[in-house]
């Protein structure tokens, strides 16, 4: 076996990494770093030889994992690529909208490289792809395979991150390599916890995102959600609202089913949510697949139930703030132009109103440098604006999909 990391950064990144294993050669992964530009954000697939690829793996659908499938297939076209149906669903909404926002960054920043890959490729290789079932054993031909005569095959298991996540065992010749990908080893209100095999292993690979920091000894999941209720509650006794910068994929859905299992519970009542852009798309998604068997409240139609508002970026700026609503707003690092990052401009002066981060934010992002900011402080949310000064209330909770270091 010989395994080549294609990441070029060791931190949150352009996940992949080739695997050269009895004669086979396999990708896992082909993510797109988030804060690099142009070629910069691709994995360094120089390292594997043009048409010399015998199958591509993706354990989920975010864009550090599946950003540069349509480079790396353009790249590879012979190489069969395999993924959860979930998955498969997510990729295609998530890759389009990617060429978007590079279309948009080709004519902002004047990147002459952008788009990556077009719409027309991100259609053409989306029908390439082959959807798998879990816990079941496939050859690289796309074959069931019941027995072991020492063929390399592959299998998924529930990864507990996002729907349709997975790990990855792959077997050859009596041996065992796991790939975990993205895990999480706790129920979060959407999604069940990871599912992976308990046998021996002879390679693990495993993912280290939250490695670097242990949680609170006092912590657990139950409390930070009671604690996220009571500061809800406590902005709208002040008569004012909550804006929470969320992920399009995950974040989103996660807050919704929160806040659904408020409302059902009685503990909140019924006020108006909104949502807007690839959030809209995604949230259909997952209602499309509300039986999934790796989801939680199975069969709960998140828009249908909570009914929440679509807000546009042209109403972002105009809406008329209302005492009591909630506003779950791509993206969640506040990127500059984006919904979350224009009503925060808005919300920041204002006493009344709070701000609540569920996830992660770089710290060089708009969101990263507001969750570091002290009262009064002056925040700049965007290149071409002012700054302003922080006067809205900040909080931080703990709802990451990603198991910690113990």
């Amino acid at each position: 076996m010989r395994f080549t990391n294609l990441t070029k950064q060791v931190e949150i990144g352009a996940n992949s990494y080739y695997i050269e294993l009895d004669g086979a050669k396999l990708v896992l992964d082909a993510g797109l770093h988030p804060r690099n530009e142009g070629e910069a954000a691709l994995p360094n697939y120089r390292f594997i030889p043009d048409h010399e690829l015998d199958g591509i793996l993706i354990t989920h659908a975010h864009q550090d994992h599946i950003g540069s499938l349509p480079v790396l297939m353009r790249r590879h076209p012979q190489a069969p690529v395999y993924m959860t149906a979930p998955t498969a669903a997510l990729s295609e909404a998530m890759l389009h909208n990617s060429v978007n926002v590079m279309s948009r960054q080709r004519e902002e920043l004047g990147l002459g490289v952008y788009p990556l890959f077009t719409h027309r490729e991100t259609d053409l290789f989306a029908q390439a792809w082959q959807s798998v079932g879990l816990r079941r054993r496939w050859n690289l031909q796309g074959e069931r395979v019941t027995g072991d005569n020492g063929e390399l095959t592959f299998e998924l298991y529930h990864a507990g991150h996002i729907l349709g996540s997975a790990g990855i065992m792959l077997r050859s010749q009596g041996r065992k390599i796991f790939y975990t990908g993205d895990v999480n080893f706790s129920d979060q209100t959407l999604m069940r916890k990871a599912e992976f095999p308990e046998e021996p292993l002879d390679v693990l690979i495993v993912e280290t995102t939250r490695g670097d920091r242990a949680l609170p000894p006092a912590f657990n999941r139950p409390a930070e959600e009671e604690r996220f209720l009571q500061a809800i509650l406590e902005a709208f006794e002040r008569g004012g609202s909550v804006l929470i910068p969320v992920f399009a994929l995950g974040k989103t859905q996660e807050v919704l089913a929160m806040l659904f299992e408020f409302r059902n519970r009685g503990l909140l009542k019924r006020t108006p949510i909104y949502i807007g852009g690839l959030s809209t798309k995604i949230t259909v998604i997952h209602d499309q697949l509300a039986n999934a068997a790796t989801r939680q409240h199975v069969g709960v139609q998140l828009l249908d139930t909570l009914a929440p508002y679509v807000l546009s970026g042209r109403e972002v700026g105009t809406t008329q703030l209302q005492r009591q609503h909630i506003y779950a707003l791509s993206s969640g690092m506040m990127s500059e132009k984006t919904l979350s990052n224009q009503l925060a401009a808005r919300f920041l002066p204002d006493p009344k109103q709070s701000i609540f981060f569920v996830g992660y934010a770089d710290p060089e992002s708009p969101g990263g440098r507001l969750k570091a900011g002290q009262p009064e402080e002056p925040i700049r949310l965007d290149d071409e604006l002012p700054e302003q000064r922080l006067i809205c209330r900040v909080e931080e909770f703990d709802f990451s999909a990603h198991s910690p270091r113990e």
